[in-house]
């Protein structure tokens, strides 16, 4: 495995690449099994794997939370080569924002509501340093988890808007087996918030139980929800919300494809979890 940490270091590798298709896994690092499932992925459609380990500081509203994010780079690096990617690129902040940088991709439509709303800024932070990621190392596809459901519309939204020739492949959300989702924020929480947490992902199934039965009801369903989490202890709710699953935007109606997310903290710790009611 080839480890870049700069744009120079990249190109010197795709030179050697030529006609050789791409897949790349853009990630923060504290990689787990929900990252190497991405990697597997792109491993199964493309010649060559990229990954990217750079924690984007662009993307982050709270400093503490900047701060606080686990770092295991030594640890990333062997699960990485274990995996067979072909090249790590693992930059430093002034390679990706070198002095004097004073230009960001801002996204509308689908960045506003949920995450949008709660965090200023934050996707104008992620559409900068994906687009930075793709000039960087030219994926033909580039692959994300459907956990950050929203991130992947972004994505998905700024890539079309502007004309990249890279194709975004949304991947299933990895779980535990309790059905909480797989995060690198996941190692941050006390034994007492683990143990209470997995009533995020039984919230988001009855929500779905109740919406197959024919519920219609968005709000009283938001509220029974909000019960069952509030009743499994030590949580603090950001927000429960339905969306059109396509457009993000928020739903009035009962009506399919419809998003269900919602944003918890445990303690200082932020999780997010979605599933999509398909009808």
């Amino acid at each position: 495995m080839i480890v870049a940490a700069t744009q120079h270091d990249v190109q010197s590798f795709l030179k050697k690449q030529t006609g050789k298709s791409i897949g790349l896994v853009p990630t923060m690092g504290c990689l787990h099994a929900g990252h190497l499932s991405l990697v597997e992925r792109s491993q199964a459609e493309n010649d060559l794997t990229l990954v990217s380990i750079f924690v984007n500081p662009t993307q982050f509203s709270n400093p503490e939370d900047l701060q606080n994010y686990p770092r295991t780079l030594e640890q990333d690096q062997n699960m990485l080569r274990q995996a067979g990617v072909d090249l790590l690129f693992c930059p430093q902040p002034e390679v990706m924002y070198p002095p004097g940088t004073a230009t960001q991709v801002v996204v509308q439509g689908t960045a506003l509501p949920l995450e949008g709303a709660y965090r200023p800024g934050h996707f104008a932070g992620v559409a900068t340093v994906v687009s930075k990621l793709f000039h960087i190392l030219q994926p033909n596809r580039a692959y994300f988890g459907n956990k950050d459901y929203q991130q992947v519309k972004v994505i998905e939204q700024f890539t079309r808007d502007l004309n990249f020739p890279v194709s975004i492949v949304p991947c299933e959300t990895q779980r535990e087996a309790d059905g909480l989702a797989l995060s690198s924020r996941n190692l941050r929480l006390n034994t007492a918030q683990r143990q209470a947490c997995p009533v995020l992902h039984r919230s988001l199934q009855f929500a779905l139980e109740r919406l197959q039965a024919g519920e219609t009801d968005l709000e009283g369903l938001r509220l029974e929800m909000e019960v069952m989490i509030l009743e499994a202890g030590l949580a603090r709710i950001d927000y429960i919300a339905f969306n059109h699953a396509i457009t993000l935007a928020p739903a009035t109606e009962a009506q399919a494809p419809l998003l269900v997310s919602l944003a918890v903290f445990y303690g200082p710790v932020r999780l997010i979890d979605n599933l999509v009611w398909q009808g």
